[in-house]
């Protein structure tokens, strides 16, 4: 039997993003960035609170609803968020689009930026989504620019 000590763990970073109405924004990210729901705990009729764990791509981050007992908020009641997030994927312009269309405010169109092709967006929720893809190969081979 494998125990906890056995097992080969990747080190990594995943963000964890405190909402209100934890269940909306699983959805929503589901719908408008084309999310996979991994792991989920709770998020039922009888235990409203969510916290799931969702993919894009190769990439995955955490939703839960805020816990203020446990100093965790959401940008709501922040008055905003201090993280922004980058969303890279294959058509920025179409997932924008979508995003909006699901309840996004866009804060910047898309448009070539810094060897990118980057928009941005506040999802419902509070938290800002930059969405793009890089338009040389990246990282480029002069990595620090000045």
């Amino acid at each position: 039997m494998e125990t906890a000590d056995d097992m080969t763990v990747q080190t990594g970073v995943s963000p964890e993003l405190s909402v209100r109405r934890g269940r909306e924004a699983v959805e929503f990210y589901k719908s408008a960035f084309g999310a996979v729901e991994l792991y989920r705990v709770g998020g039922t009729e009888e235990n409203e609170e969510v916290v799931s764990q969702l993919s894009v791509g190769n990439a995955s981050f955490w939703v839960s609803d805020e816990s203020p007992a446990n100093n965790n908020f959401s940008p709501e009641s922040l008055g905003g968020s201090t993280v922004r997030l980058l969303l890279i994927v294959q058509d920025p312009r179409a997932v924008v689009e979508r995003a909006v269309v699901l309840g996004a405010t866009e804060l910047a169109p898309v448009a070539e930026e810094h060897d990118w092709l980057l928009g941005r967006v506040e999802d419902p929720f509070g938290h800002q989504w930059e969405i793009g893809k890089p338009l040389v190969d990246w990282p480029p081979s002069h990595a620090t620019r000045g």
